[in-house]
């Protein structure tokens, strides 16, 4: 199992929209992550920069990241567009992070 986290910013007052939605995940969409070997994802908020941090497990090297190709997660980004920092594509700009500590 891997660990990755990354990255990614909101639009200035859009947690709450950027919440519901998520309260609301769709169930395709759910199930495609975890079919695709991501067994946990969570998402974090830095009020003070609007930076979402983001984490989660997955076997195998690839995370929800690398699932671009998909028409769901492709619908998503496109969703997601208005209220956070995208690519021309509409994929969030989403930056690694290097993990410098673990304590398991």
């Amino acid at each position: 199992m891997e660990r990755l986290a990354f990255k990614m910013k909101l639009n200035k007052g859009q947690i709450d929209a950027y919440k519901k939605r998520h309260d609301e995940l769709w169930p395709d969409l759910k199930k495609l992550l975890k079919d695709n070997g991501v067994s946990e994802y969570s998402i974090f908020f830095d009020e003070e920069t609007s930076i979402l941090f983001a984490f989660q497990k997955v076997l195998g090297s690839g995370g929800s990241q690398d699932l671009a190709n998909n028409e769901i997660v492709k619908k998503w980004w496109n969703f997601m567009a208005d209220i956070m920092e995208v690519n021309p594509d509409n994929s969030p700009i989403s930056i690694p992070l290097k993990e410098v500590f673990y304590l398991p």
